[in-house]
């Protein structure tokens, strides 16, 4: 029997994002689970405070951190994977559709160099492996349907949901993005909630439902079957699709969506610098004919 993971998030109200430190307390080795990386696009500032939180309750607690998990190529914060990789030494890794993700958005963006390999990755995860953490083993469920490349990780009793689920009084997540399918998210959804009621589920975002004072992000597959207001046991695919697409059509694209998706997509990693010592992103523009 493997012993229990020791968990701790990190909830970043900028960007409403959930990081996690998992470690295992018999070998002290541990995996971050996506990290988020301070930047104000206003001023093109990037900062390392959310990074340094976590490195310092690792450092306190003399924990090594080998694994930056990535469940999916985030649209709506800056990862800080290769500032935790410098300052560790871990691998970075992500599921392995990632190369689909890049197919789509390196065209968007002209990015150099030859899409669809996910070389930036240190390990590309397929659905069913495992990543060894001492003597635990974090298993890889992959749960697109927000992207194609999106995963779960499930560690013992407690699973790392990414974008598929929100705390119950809030719902799910949206497809809406290229790659994005609210049928696949369904299916995605339904595979998590056959997990055992008691199975923790931690969220990667939370934006607090109406009437709610507090940020919350751990919920279990049994509250999630009996409350949850987008996929309550009753709701069937068609209808979830169908709300899924009225729903997205309403939303704005997140704030910090053209440097997240084109800087995530390559590990979080800058472009090189230019001549004037300056890196700099792309914008893609749309012009009227």
């Amino acid at each position: 029997m493997s012993c229990a993971a020791r968990i701790e998030a990190f909830f970043d109200e900028v960007t409403n994002t959930v990081t996690y430190l998992v470690s295992d307390p018999a070998t002290r080795q541990a995996a971050v689970i996506d990290p988020v990386l301070d930047y104000d696009f206003r001023n093109g500032k990037v900062c390392t405070k959310s990074a340094d939180r976590v490195l310092a309750t690792a450092d306190a607690q003399k924990l090594d951190v080998v694994w930056i998990l990535e469940t999916h190529a985030h649209a709506d914060h800056l990862s800080a994977a290769p500032y935790f990789q410098f300052r560790t030494g871990a691998s970075i890794a992500i599921g392995e559709r990632i190369r689909d993700v890049q197919g789509i958005f390196w065209p968007i963006f002209n990015l150099e160099g030859t899409p669809g390999e996910g070389s930036e990755f240190d390990r590309l995860l397929r659905d069913g492996e495992f990543v060894e953490l001492g003597n635990l083993q974090i298993e890889v469920l992959h749960t697109p349907g927000h992207t194609p490349a999106c995963v779960s990780y499930r560690v013992n009793d407690a699973v790392f949901v990414g974008d598929t689920l929100f705390m119950p009084d809030y719902g799910t997540a949206r497809a809406d993005f290229p790659g994005g399918s609210a049928a696949a998210l369904y299916k995605s959804i339904r595979k998590l909630l056959a997990l055992p009621p008691e199975t923790r589920l931690f969220m990667c975002h939370d934006y607090k439902a109406p009437g709610r004072d507090t940020f919350e992000w751990e919920s279990t597959v049994a509250e999630q079957r009996a409350r949850n207001v987008h996929v309550h046991e009753g709701m069937q695919m068609d209808d979830f699709v169908a709300m899924r697409q009225r729903r997205d059509a309403t939303l704005a694209a997140p704030a910090l969506l053209l440097p997240s998706i084109q800087l995530n997509i390559r590990a979080g990693k800058w472009p090189e610098a230019e001549s004037n010592g300056v890196r700099y992103l792309k914008i893609p523009m749309r012009l009227p004919a």
